[in-house]
Order: C-alpha cells, then structure tokens, then sequence
C-alpha cells in the first residue's frame, strides 16, 4: 500500500474558510473518514460487573461524527483478563447484547467504531483477581509494585489465550464493531511477552525479540483468519516503561513489530509517541516513530499528548495518517468541532477518570454551544 501524502487527500479543500490538515478526509481501508481526529482507547471503570451499560450510549455517541474513527475503551477478552473493576468485557452473550446498542448508537450517527481487545496479565489489581486460584498470568513470575504477583503461562497454556482473543474479536463482530484494535501496550499482557524488561523466559516465547514477539504476531494471526485483516489494527508502546515494562532496545522492537505487521496485511498500526514512557506529561526525547511510520505499510496511527497545532503539523509533515486524542476527546465531546474552530478547550479532570460515575467526567463534558 502506497503511503498518501496529505494533499491528495484533499489538503487544500477549504472548511468555513480553514485548511487544517486534521480536517480532511482519508480512505481507511473501506472507511471513508471524513476527518483524521480518532478517540482513543480510554479506560473508564464504568462497565459494572464487566458488562457494557446504557451511560455508554450517550458517552460513545456524543463523541461521534459522521466519519470519524472510535476506539473504545479497553475490553477484556476472558474471566481471567479482567484485572481491574468495572472494565468492560467481550467473552459473554451478555456482553455481547450489551454492547450493540452502543455500536449502534455510534452508526446511527455516521461513526466508525473498534473494539480494542485486551489481557492486563500482570497488571492487575492486588488482591481482587485471580486465576484458577493460581494469581493473574503473564511471561514472568516476576510481580510488579502494587500488583498482584503473576503467575508464568505454560507454553502449553498459550494458544489458549491466543484463542481466547481469536473468539473475543468473533464476539465483536457479532456486537457489530466494524473492527478490532489488538492492545498490546502500556504494560498490558501482550507488551509483558515483547519488553525484555519483563520476559524472562527460555522457551521460543523468550530471549531474542523474534521470540518475545511471538505471542503477538500469533494473536494478531488468528484475529485476521477469524475476521479478516481488513477490519484490524495494533496498538503499541515500545518506548513506554508502564507497569515496569521497558525494553532495552525499543526502536529494534519498534522496527520489528512494524515490518512483522506487513505479513498480515492489516488495516492500521496505532503507535504511542516515545515522549510518553509513563502514564501523565509528555517528555523531552530523542527518539522518533517516523522509521517505524515508513517501514508500515498500512495506515498508520499516532497517539501521546497531541494538540491542535501539534496534530496539524504531523500530518503536514506527512508523519502520519490520522492522530488518536485522548484526554482532550474526553474532556471535549466535539473535539472535531472545536479544532475546525480554533476554539477553547473544556480542560479535563483527572480525579474523575476512573470514578464510576455514570455521568460526572464522563457525559457532563459541555458542548461548545452550551460553554458561556
């Protein structure tokens, strides 16, 4: 797949007299987005007993245009993956019918909208979650701070959880996402196996980086034979140090990961910016994913304390395709609206992140026209 500049993508069409870059519209495999603004996968805590819930509607729906991208939150593909309280998940019927609404409610208004698919492994809260009775899993039995101590996966155990994934990305279908985004970032089960910071390991999951990438070209195999590679994308953070998973080498792990990725064919790769190693303010860094950005050959996707200005000059430099917001989306339902206006910014409130409200921080954000 040929990269496009942004100009033939319609850099000079004029919106109410703009031509900001983040404006325009881009072919996403057989997505037509109208704009290269995408939400990103936000963690919320407000699926109770791990179950989608009605508030999503409205939440998920006021952040949707008609041709934007949406990745929901992080869902969880099995009762041993759960981790925290209140994440959603996609391994049940129930959860399955709890979700479509939701899709439908972003398709009713023009949206396009993925499930990201995801397994904490190791980082998962101390005390609440285990499995088997044997601890939450991972690469390693080494625990991290704070977490409950993990248990190492035979590598018997392994295409289970590969499967477990494989009929999470079934359900999503069935759910009616138009796709899946693979989570293997921010010291989630997957980034465990590919940072030599955590895998310890001896077997062919282990040791050299084709080994600790393994467990997730083999995930991201099956999800493709199941739905096709049309309809999925991969996140990653090979620069980031969350939960204690940090990698000696992350721009070879970069690297890897995103020429591995071009066997499968895959609609995107969605990459964290190395300036956000932990959870909070972007840093100073060195390091840059344009390597990686070249190397893709599909659609690719940035993500790390982006803004307005920042956004507009990354697709004019043609580093990217389309720019994930995080905090600024949350805070701000009508993102798109505001960045076409140059307009100010709710700010958000981090105390209200992962509260679980049904409706403070989470669907009482003001709309433009409803600011003083």
């Amino acid at each position: 797949m040929e990269k496009k500049a942004v100009a033939e993508e319609g850099q000079e069409q004029e919106h109410d007299g703009l031509q900001i870059p983040l404006l325009t519209p881009y072919k996403l495999g057989n997505f037509q987005l109208s704009h290269r603004i995408v939400l990103a996968p936000l963690g919320r805590l407000r699926s109770f007993g791990h179950v989608p819930q009605p508030h999503a509607i409205l939440y998920y729906s006021q952040r949707t245009t008609k041709g934007g991208l949406l990745i929901a939150e992080a869902t969880v593909v099995s009762t041993a993956s759960k981790g925290f309280p209140n994440v959603p998940g996609i391994w049940t019927k129930e959860q399955v019918e709890a979700w479509k609404p939701i899709v439908d409610a972003v398709h009713a208004k023009g949206g396009i909208f993925f499930c990201q698919l995801g397994h904490v492994g190791r980082a998962a809260k101390q005390g609440i979650y285990f499995f088997n009775g044997q601890g939450t899993i991972s690469c390693t039995d080494k625990p991290v701070a704070q977490f409950s101590p993990p248990r190492r996966l035979t590598t018997d155990e392994i295409p289970q959880v590969v499967n477990d994934f494989k009929l999470a990305a079934r359900n999503a279908m069935e759910a009616g996402f138009d796709g899946v985004e693979i989570h293997g970032a921010h010291g989630f089960l997957i980034d465990q196996f590919m940072k030599d910071q955590v895998n310890d390991r001896t077997d062919k999951y282990g040791g050299s980086l084709e080994n600790r990438c393994r467990f997730a070209l083999e995930i991201l195999e099956a999800i493709t034979n199941e739905i096709g590679a049309n309809r999925v994308g991969l996140r990653l953070s090979p620069f980031a140090n969350y939960m204690e998973s940090g990698d000696s080498n992350p721009e070879a792990l970069a690297l890897y990961m995103a020429e591995s990725l071009n066997k499968y064919g895959i609609l995107y790769c969605h990459m964290v910016e190395p300036r956000m190693k932990t959870k909070g303010e972007k840093v100073e860094c060195p390091h840059s994913l344009l390597p990686m950005r070249k190397a893709f050959n599909g659609t690719f996707i940035v993500a790390g304390g982006y803004d307005r200005k920042d956004g507009i000059k990354a697709l004019a430099e043609n580093r990217t395709d389309l720019i994930a917001y995080g905090r600024l989306f949350l805070a701000n339902p009508d993102l798109p609206k505001r960045f076409k206006l140059d307009a100010p910014l709710n700010k958000y409130n981090r105390d209200t992140f992962y509260t679980p409200d049904p409706v403070i921080g989470y669907t009482d954000y003001p709309f433009l026209e409803t600011t003083a």
